[in-house]
């Protein structure tokens, strides 16, 4: 039933992607997410995090502070989740020096399919398995695929739900890149 309901909800939320990407965290965000844009900006802290990569390993978003950071909740049973990752693994090559994406999994039922998922599509970035920690801290995640984009300085400065347009990201990207300048 849950991944019934989180793919009709994504289903809808990539149909109306347009409305949704343009206010940063218009969702259901928890009050420390929402500190900073009450204050009339848009850019928030990212809450870190530590989670258990595929491989075993641990991963933490303070690791890779300088870099920019795409962090993507997903499952392998989402159809917009599987179209939007080729995009992801393009962007990854493309931006490797100045760009980590970290892939969190939100499969709990379908946990057992997430590695031979990465292998058959060939994803070349960091994938860990999602908590409800995690999405708690990420504004209670409410459909997949939501992104954050988070700049050198680990601020949540873009976010995302539904499929996202591969331009999106690059545009973000270059932006962030010329600040850095």
């Amino acid at each position: 039933m849950k991944k019934f309901l989180f793919f009709v909800i994504a289903f809808f939320m990539s149909l109306s992607n347009s409305s949704l990407t343009k206010s940063p965290l218009s969702y259901d965000t928890p009050s420390h997410i929402n500190q900073l844009e009450e204050k009339g900006s848009k850019i928030s802290k990212a809450p870190d995090f530590k989670l258990k990569l595929t491989n075993g390993k641990d991963i933490k978003l303070s690791d890779h502070k300088g870099k920019i950071v795409i962090i993507d909740f997903w499952a392998t049973w989402c159809p917009p989740c599987r179209k939007g990752i080729p995009d992801l693994i393009d962007i990854q090559k493309r931006y490797d020096k100045n760009l980590v994406i970290i892939g969190i999994s939100l499969d709990t039922e379908t946990k057992d399919d997430v590695v031979p998922f990465i292998n058959k599509i060939g994803i070349n970035y960091p994938v860990a398995y999602g908590n409800m920690e995690v999405v708690q801290a990420y504004g209670n995640i409410q459909a997949i695929p939501t992104s954050f984009i988070v700049d050198q300085k680990g601020n949540i400065v873009d976010t995302h739900v539904g499929l996202v347009d591969k331009s999106v990201y690059v545009n973000k990207i270059e932006e962030l890149l010329k600040k850095k300048k």
